[in-house]
């Protein structure tokens, strides 16, 4: 299922990304995690082991000699003989081949001439080299679709890459999340490995179940690790203490449960916000990769968290508590409140109203409000089930998109504060979780929900909307395209699922690139011999 999306504009993206290399400190690093954990299993082993043994003991039950119940002198000699096999460490140029000593150990061969499973000259490798840097090129004219995927209870970043001349979107590479995604937000303050250097950096912010927010370059391809996790514990006594207040009360300092939402200010670069299930909001500096302040004004998990987009300091937040909050980050105290029908699942300012704003509920509405009234400027029954996703025309005012668990995608025009249904669509990707508007080509929309297909639709393609809003589209003329799709792969992918099973019982780490052929799967033509057959609302 797709459950998150964010877009990247045209000319943000490296032309080439590089690929991932560890650092000595990384290396480091890796050993240390691998030590606490196996520190920690080790105690959990003994702790069942001195209950087993206490059960094993009891008077009553010694008789049954439980402990080898179900050997027998078979299963004994092999276990002797495969502990005699594991005292012997085999070695291939002087390096040790047990997994377990070092992870570099892995690394046999210094060069790839001395390592016979490897074919082929110098200009074989040129060559292919070449070639996988052609495949990986993103343009300047390409825009990048992030996409928060879980597949067979593995979580993911899908970068596609969307080839705005072909209409054509492929998977460019991939990061492997520790657990299901919730929220994507990019950004690009430089942290982790780039941070302090001049310009601007490429990177997505990940919130998943976790209390841990990771941060991931885009940028960078094979990537073991995410370049900076906020509310990560740095010592031993920190990871106690975190580990403790997992789950439990809120801390000041980190969230101790899943974070739901985010929010990065693009007027002060360094401030990303979250929402959490734990009733906190709160606020990171990037440059110090900490938590500066923490909000405690919800009662109940906290959906969704939003910047205002003219005010550098207002934040907007709703939660499970049926209410929607504003307030100046820098005077917490002072907290206007608005109270809604249902939990919050969504806000949104209005773009080109910067005092007012949108809010979408589980009970399927989506109410209107200007910040200086208490009373909505209009409420709008948009679905049957909860309005799961929605999103705004990036240009053009009074064009709302909204997607719901009833697998309706719906254009609502909403100029004069007179809303009124124009089109409602399904578009075969299950449940609705997740759309947005793409900000070069601003009448295509990302749609995603429960199938774990992404879906582009240029709602331009829909004649009632052309007639409602062609003047200020700019088009009065179906485009070709309808609906836009990933590009299938052509290669067998049982090679790659058994890859990425092995991977992930590790640590997470991942790639999955595509090669993007000429033509654009899920391309059709005008949408309107669709209109008949669709289902479609009458107009609120």
């Amino acid at each position: 299922m797709i459950s998150a999306f964010a877009w990247v504009r045209k000319g943000v993206a490296a032309e080439r990304p590089a690929t991932y290399e560890m650092t000595e400190d990384e290396y480091a690093r890796l050993q240390s995690v691998a030590k606490e954990e196996i520190s920690l299993a080790k105690k959990e082993i003994r702790a069942k082991a001195k209950i087993d043994e206490e059960i094993l003991n009891d008077p009553a039950l010694k008789d049954f000699d439980l402990e080898h119940y179900d050997t027998d002198e078979d299963d004994e000699e092999d276990e002797e003989d495969g502990d005699e096999d594991g005292q012997k460490g085999e070695s291939v140029g002087g390096r040790s081949t047990n997994l377990f000593s070092n992870v570099r150990g892995l690394a046999y061969y210094e060069d790839n001439q001395e390592d016979p499973d490897i074919t082929g000259g110098d200009g074989a490798d040129l060559e292919g080299d070449e070639e996988e840097a052609e495949e990986t090129r993103i343009l300047g004219s390409d825009n990048l679709l992030l996409v928060a995927k879980t597949e067979d209870d593995v979580s993911n970043i899908e970068v596609c890459v969307l080839e705005g001349a072909e209409d054509n979107m492929f998977v460019h590479h991939d990061f492997m999340l520790s657990s299901f995604p919730l929220a994507v937000e990019w950004l690009d303050f430089r942290v982790g490995r780039k941070a302090g250097q001049e310009g601007g950096g490429n990177y997505v912010a990940v919130a998943t179940f976790e209390p841990q927010i990771e941060i991931w370059d885009l940028d960078t391809m094979e990537a073991m690790y995410p370049d900076l996790v906020l509310g990560a514990a740095t010592g031993g006594s920190d990871k106690k203490t975190q580990r403790k207040a997992r789950g439990k009360k809120p801390h000041s300092d980190f969230h101790t449960d899943a974070v739901m939402g985010l929010s990065w200010n693009r007027m002060a670069r360094n401030l990303l916000a979250s929402s959490s299930a734990d009733t906190t909001v709160k606020l990171w500096d990037l440059a110090a990769a900490k938590c500066v302040q923490s909000y405690n004004h919800h009662s109940d998990k906290v959906q969704t968290v939003r910047w205002n987009p003219a005010e550098a300091s207002v934040m907007l937040t709703g939660g499970y508590d049926k209410r929607v909050a504003a307030l100046d980050s820098r005077a917490p105290g002072a907290v206007s409140w608005w109270s809604v029908d249902a939990d919050v699942e969504s806000v949104m300012w209005d773009a080109h109203s910067a005092g007012c704003f949108f809010v979408a509920t589980e009970a399927g509405t989506v109410r209107y409000f200007d910040i200086r009234s208490q009373t909505p400027v209009y409420t709008l029954a948009a679905h049957d089930e909860a309005v799961s996703a929605m999103d705004q025309h990036p240009t053009m005012p009074g064009i709302l998109v909204t997607g719901s668990a009833d697998e309706s995608v719906k254009v609502w025009d909403v100029r004069n504060a007179k809303p009124s249904m124009v089109v409602s669509r399904n578009l075969d990707v299950g449940n609705v979780f997740a759309l947005a508007f793409c900000p070069d080509e601003p009448t295509l929309v990302a749609v995603g929900g429960s199938t774990g297909e992404p879906r582009l639709w240029d709602i331009s393609s829909n004649a009632d909307v052309r007639q409602v809003f062609g003047a200020a589209l700019g088009t009065s003329a179906a485009p070709k395209r309808t609906l836009i799709g990933l590009q299938d792969d052509d290669e067998d992918d049982d090679d790659e699922g058994n890859r990425r099973a092995v991977i992930s019982e590790m640590f997470y780490s991942g790639k999955k690139t595509r090669k993007a052929p000429g033509a654009a799967a899920g391309k059709g033509d005008d949408d309107d011999s669709d209109d008949a057959s669709m289902a479609s609302d009458s107009d609120n």
